[in-house]
C-alpha cells in the first residue's frame, strides 16, 4: 500500500509584496493556533515551521511569555523548527553568509531544543553546487528543495543523492511541484479528486518508494484545522493508499534503504519550474549593498577584531551576530532576489544601511582601541595601515591625514622615512572634528591631506607610521596625457571612452574595452525580457571627455559622456533616443598591480532597459569560470537546452544568464582575461564567438510580475504590482575590476585581495567620541598569522562562537589538491581540523606553530586553534 505523508507546515515570506510588519501580525495569529492544536490534540503529531528560527524571533518580540510553550513543543518533537535563521538564496550569497544562517539558526533552536536536520530550502530559485558540503559542514546529511532540476541532471526520480566536488554529498527529497500542492485541502470530493489525481501522477512517477510527501501548507497559510475530515475522505476516495500526518524525516528513513543514484553540479534549469536567471540584477542598488558589506564583515571586520582579541581587546560577537542577522533578514530568496514592492525594497536597503553603518563603525572602533593602546613615547600624530590578509602585501594606500601641520613627512618606528605623495587636500572646521575644541572658542581650521602610501604592510596585521613636522613643499599632481603606462599595462581612451589595453605581461592588446550595450527590458522583478527583433544600442559613438592623471604609484582615468537612450518602451519600439544615462568611469591603475579597478557612477533617467559592460577577451571559449561559494564553478557559454525548450514547453528559456559571487571569467591557452567585483554579480559570455564577458551594470523595470515574457510564457510571476521605484532612475554607483593574466592565475586570490582593500586609522589628540584608556599595550607593529603556501584562499578568520579559539578558514579554487599553510606568530597551544560549525574533529600537528591541512578542489577547510 502506498503511503501519503502529510506534512503540515507553513512557508513564511517575511516580505515579498507585503511588508515584514504585515506578515508579523498574521504570525501571532497562526501560532496561536498552531500551539492549541499540538498541545490538544495528540493525533496531531507535527508541524514544520518552515525550517527558519527568524519566524520565533518576530513572534517572540510581540509574546516573550510564550517561549516555553515553545520549548516544551520543540523538546517534545511536535514543533519542529531550523536549522536555518531565514531561507537563504544559494545564488548571489556568498559563502560565509551561507554558513553564518546555519550558525545562528541553529544557536537559536539549541535555546529551545533540537533542529530538524534538513537543508530545507523549498522556494530557492536554484541550487548552489556546494550545497551539499556546506550542509554537510553542520552534519546535515538530508535536502529538500524544489526548483533548478530536470532530466538531464542525471534522472527522472525525486530522490537522489547530491554531491559536492569535495565528496561531500546529501540525500535529497525533490518537492517535483513545490512546497504548496496540499494546501486548503477541500471536503468536496470531486474538487479533491481533480486536485490529487493530477499530483497523484506526477508523485508517484519521481518515487523511489511507496512513500510520498504531500506538504499541507502554503505561503502565510494558518493551519487547516478539518485536515482530519480531509484525511478521512481522502481514505474514501483513494483506499489503495494510507494518508496519516507526518514530518519529513520519516520518508527519508525510507529512502536510505535504497540505491539512488549520485547527481553533480548546480541546479540552474527552468523546465518543470522557474529560477529567474535574470533576477541576479534586480535592483542593482541592493544587490550592490550586499556585496559590499559581506566582504566588509568577512574581509575586514572579523580578521581585524581577531588581531584586536589576540592582542588583548574583547570580541564583539554580540555586536556581529546584530549585523549578520540585519543581512539574512535580506537574504531570503524574495528579499535578495528584489521581488518585492516598493515598500518592502526600501525596508531591505534600510537594513543594509544599518547592517553597513554598524560594520563601518565596529572597524572603525577596532582600528582605534588599537592604536591607542601602542607603546610609544613619540607625541606625533599616527598613521596606521591595517593588512588583512595572510601575506605580506606591497601596496600604494589612499587615505587621510587631518592635521594642523601645512609640511609633514611619514617615519616608521625606526625613524625611516616612508615614501608618500600629496594628492589632495582639504581645510577642515575643528568642530566636525571634536565639538569639544570649538567649545573654548579655538576655531583655528584643520587641514586634511589625502595621501598615498607606498610600502610593505605585514601580513594579518599593521605598521605604524608618524605624522612629523617638515618643510617640504607638496607638489600636486599634474594631468597627463589621454593615455597611462603602468608595471603591466599600457592604457588609451579611445574617443567613445572605451579603453584600448594593452598588457605588458601577455604583450597582447585588447581594444573596445567597456563599450557599454542597451536594450530594451519588458519583463519584471524576476527576469528580463528583450523586446523581439530590437536593435541594440552601443556606446562606440558617444563624445566622452577624457581627464587622465599619473603620479608615481598610479594613474587615474576619468571618462564622463551622456549616452543617448529611449525614454521608454514606446519610443524604443519607435527607435527615438529621448533620454539619457549619464556615465562617470573613474580608473585607477597601481604601478605595481595587475589589476584594473573600475568604479562608474550612472545616472539613469529612462526605463525599462538594461545597461551592460561589455569586455572584449578574443577567447573563443565554450565555457566560462566564475566563482561559487567557496569554490570555483564552470559553465556552458551556450545551454544546449535553448535547441529545444520551447519544443519541450520549458517553463522558461535557458538563456546562459549566471551569477557570479566575486569573479567571472574566459580562459584560454596563452591568457586569461577575468572581471572581479564588489557590487554586481550577474554575467553572460556574448558576441559571435562566444569571447567578450558582458557585465549587468543594472535592469530597469516597474513592475512586480508580469504575463507572457518572451523568454517566459505563460502565467505572470508573483503579482502585477507597479513597482517604480525598480526602474532604478536616479544614480548608482558600482565597483568591479579587470584583470589579463595567465591562463594558471589563481583569480580567486586575485578576487580575495581586490575585495580586500589595506585599512587605514589616523590618530589625532581630539575624537568626538570619547573612550578612556585601556590597561593593554599593543606594539607598533603586529603580524598575526602568514600563509606558507599560496594555493588556498582566506575565507575569513574569526573567533569562535563558543569557545576562546580562533577560527581559520579557507578554500581551494584549484583544479588539484593543494596543501595549505599557516604560521601562527605566537605558541600554538592546540589545533585542531573543525567543521562549519565550529567544532573540532581531529587534532592537527602543530609545527613549529605552522598549522596545515589538505584541501581538495573546491572543498574548505577550517581549522580551530588556540
Amino acid at each position: 500500500m502506498k503511503k501519503v505523508h502529510i506534512v503540515p507546515h507553513m512557508h513564511w515570506d517575511r516580505e515579498w509584496y507585503f511588508s515584514t510588519e504585515e506578515s508579523r501580525i498574521l504570525l501571532v495569529n497562526n501560532m496561536e493556533e498552531i500551539m492549541d492544536m499540538l498541545e490538544t490534540n495528540p493525533d496531531y503529531p507535527y508541524y514544520v515551521l518552515d525550517g527558519q528560527t527568524s519566524i520565533l524571533e518576530d513572534y517572540f518580540a510581540v509574546k516573550p511569555e510564550n517561549k516555553e510553550r515553545v520549548k516544551k513543543l520543540v523538546q517534545d518533537g511536535r514543533l519542529i523548527i531550523g536549522p536555518w535563521y531565514t531561507q537563504t538564496d544559494e545564488m548571489v550569497v556568498g559563502g560565509e553568509s551561507v554558513v553564518r544562517n546555519l550558525l545562528y539558526g541553529i544557536k537559536d533552536c539549541e535555546a529551545f531544543g533540537s533542529h530538524m536536520k534538513i537543508g530545507y530550502l523549498p522556494d530557492s530559485f536554484g541550487q548552489s553546487s556546494q550545497m551539499p558540503q556546506i550542509l554537510n559542514g553542520f552534519d546535515i546529511t538530508y535536502s529538500i528543495f524544489w526548483r533548478g532540476t530536470s532530466e538531464r541532471h542525471g534522472t527522472d526520480k525525486t530522490e537522489f543523492y547530491w554531491e559536492s566536488d569535495d565528496g561531500s554529498r546529501v540525500l535529497v527529497q525533490l518537492f517535483p511541484l513545490g512546497y504548496a500542492i496540499g494546501k486548503y485541502l477541500p471536503e468536496d470530493e470531486e474538487k479533491l479528486t481533480e486536485r490529487i489525481d493530477k499530483y497523484f501522477t506526477v508523485l508517484d512517477r519521481g518515487a523511489t518508494t511507496e512513500n510520498i510527501i504531500l506538504p499541507n501548507g502554503h505561503d502565510q497559510m494558518p493551519i487547516q484545522k478539518n485536515i482530519f475530515t480531509v484525511i478521512d475522505k481522502l481514505h474514501q476516495l483513494y483506499p489503495d493508499r494510507e494518508f496519516f500526518l507526518s514530518k519529513y524525516e520519516n520518508v527519508f528513513e525510507q529512502l536510505e534503504k535504497q540505491e539512488l543514484p549520485t547527481l553533480q553540479g548546480e541546479f540552474l534549469d527552468g523546465k518543470y519550474m522557474r529560477v529567474h536567471r535574470s533576477i541576479f540584477s534586480t535592483r542593482m542598488d541592493i544587490k550592490a549593498a550586499n556585496t559590499r558589506i559581506e566582504n566588509k564583515i568577512t574581509n575586514i571586520l572579523e580578521p581585524l577584531a581577531s588581531i584586536a582579541y589576540r592582542l588583548g581587546f574583547e570580541y564583539p560577537h554580540g555586536l556581529i551576530e546584530l549585523i549578520w542577522k540585519e543581512m539574512m533578514k535580506n537574504h531570503a530568496h524574495d528579499s535578495i532576489g528584489c521581488c518585492c514592492s516598493d515598500k518592502v525594497h526600501q525596508e531591505i536597503f534600510n537594513r543594509f544601511f544599518l547592517a553597513e553603518e554598524k560594520v563601518d563603525e565596529l572597524i572603525r572602533f577596532y582600528k582605534r582601541k588599537i592604536v591607542d593602546a601602542m607603546n610609544t613615547e613619540k607625541e606625533a600624530d599616527r598613521l596606521t595601515a591595517f593588512n588583512l590578509l595572510p601575506y605580506e602585501r606591497e601596496e600604494v594606500v589612499t587615505t587621510t591625514v587631518t592635521s594642523k601641520l601645512t609640511s609633514f613627512k611619514l617615519v616608521d618606528k625606526d625613524e625611516n622615512e616612508v615614501d608618500f605623495e600629496v594628492v589632495d587636500s582639504e581645510v577642515i572646521d575643528p568642530g566636525l572634528i571634536d565639538r569639544q575644541i570649538v567649545h573654548y572658542g579655538n576655531y583655528e581650521p584643520f587641514i586634511q591631506y589625502t595621501v598615498q602610501v607606498k610600502d610593505r604592510i605585514p601580513a594579518m596585521g599593521y605598521k605604524t607610521y608618524f605624522v612629523v613636522e617638515d618643510d617640504r613643499e607638496f607638489a600636486q599632481t599634474e594631468a597627463a596625457a589621454d593615455k597611462v603606462e603602468t608595471d603591466f599595462y599600457e592604457i588609451a581612451v579611445n574617443q567613445n571612452g572605451t579603453l584600448h589595453v594593452h598588457s605588458k605581461e601577455l604583450d597582447k592588446s585588447f581594444d573596445q574595452v567597456l563599450l557599454l550595450e542597451n536594450g530594451g527590458d519588458d519583463g519584471d522583478e524576476y527576469d528580463y525580457s528583450p523586446l523581439p527583433g530590437e536593435t541594440l544600442i552601443y556606446s562606440n559613438e558617444v563624445e566622452a571627455e577624457v581627464s587622465v592623471k599619473q603620479n608615481n604609484y598610479e594613474a587615474n582615468i576619468d571618462i564622463s559622456y551622456k549616452l543617448e537612450v529611449p525614454a521608454h518602451l514606446a519610443d524604443r519600439k519607435e527607435g527615438k533616443r529621448t533620454s539619457t544615462v549619464d556615465v562617470h568611469f573613474e580608473l585607477t591603475l597601481a604601478n605595481h598591480k595587475p589589476v584594473i579597478d573600475v568604479k562608474v557612477h550612472l545616472d539613469n533617467h529612462a526605463c525599462d532597459h538594461r545597461l551592460r559592460a561589455l569586455i572584449p577577451t578574443e577567447i573563443a571559449s565554450s565555457f566560462s569560470v566564475s566563482d561559487n561559494q567557496f569554490g570555483l564553478i564552470k559553465r556552458d557559454v551556450y545551454d544546449e537546452a535553448m535547441d529545444v525548450w520551447e519544443e519541450e514547453g520549458w517553463s522558461e528559456r535557458p538563456d546562459a544568464i549566471y551569477p557570479m559571487l566575486s569573479f567571472a571569467g574566459l580562459s584560454g591557452d596563452d591568457y586569461g582575461v577575468s572581471v572581479l567585483t564588489n557590487s554586481t554579480r550577474e554575467y553572460e559570455i556574448v558576441g559571435d564567438g562566444y569571447d567578450t564577458i558582458a557585465v549587468t551594470l543594472f535592469r530597469s523595470v516597474g513592475v512586480l510580475g508580469k504575463e507572457e515574457l518572451l523568454r517566459r510564457p505563460g502565467r505572470p510571476s508573483g503579482i502585477k504590482m507597479p513597482t517604480p521605484d525598480s526602474q532604478m532612475l536616479g544614480k548608482l554607483t558600482l565597483e568591479f575590476a579587470l584583470a589579463f593574466h595567465e591562463p594558471d592565475a589563481n583569480v580567486g586570490r586575485m578576487a580575495k585581495d581586490y575585495t580586500t582593500p589595506v585599512e587605514c586609522y589616523n590618530k589625532i589628540p581630539h575624537d568626538a567620541m570619547k573612550l578612556n584608556q585601556e590597561n593593554i599595550v599593543t606594539p607598533l607593529s603586529y603580524s598575526f598569522l602568514e600563509e606558507v603556501t599560496p594555493a588556498a584562499v582566506l575565507s575569513t578568520l574569526k573567533k569562535a562562537e563558543k569557545e576562546d579559539r580562533f577560527v581559520l578558514r579557507f578554500f581551494n579554487p584549484g583544479e588539484q589538491e593543494t596543501e595549505a599553510a599557516f604560521e601562527v606568530k605566537g605558541d600554538v597551544s592546540a589545533a585542531h581540523e573543525g567543521k562549519l560549525n565550529e567544532q573540532a574533529v581531529s587534532p592537527l600537528k602543530v609545527d613549529r606553530n605552522r598549522l596545515s591541512a589538505k584541501v581538495k578542489k573546491n572543498q574548505v577547510q577550517t581549522v580551530l586553534f588556540e
